[in-house]
């Protein structure tokens, strides 16, 4: 029954949002997932050095893409210095170095 009621709610909010509703959980997962590309890319690079060489994905004379990858990295420097933080406010982690 609960099944059942949540399938109907999922069809009446597809038809409110005119079918934007199913295509929303696609989007927040694929957001997720460039998020967790962008943290390993910066745990990559706290731990061995390693940085992604933005030159070579410029497209002729534009440097937007620089840019916009830059901006993209930097989000994964955020999430890995919140996850440093709260990790090591909490009891559960200690610092061995």
């Amino acid at each position: 029954m609960s099944s059942d009621r949540y399938f109907w709610l999922q069809q009446f909010l597809n038809l409110l949002t005119f079918g934007l509703w199913g295509k929303l959980g696609r989007l927040t997962h694929y957001a997720v997932d460039a998020v967790l590309i962008s943290t390993i890319l910066a745990g990559m690079r706290r731990s061995t050095g390693l940085t992604f060489n933005t030159e070579r994905v410029s497209i002729g004379e534009d440097k937007q893409a620089n840019k916009w990858i830059e901006k993209y990295l930097g989000v994964g420097e955020w999430v890995m210095d919140q996850s440093v933080a709260i990790a090591g406010s909490s009891g559960w982690f200690h610092r061995t170095r």
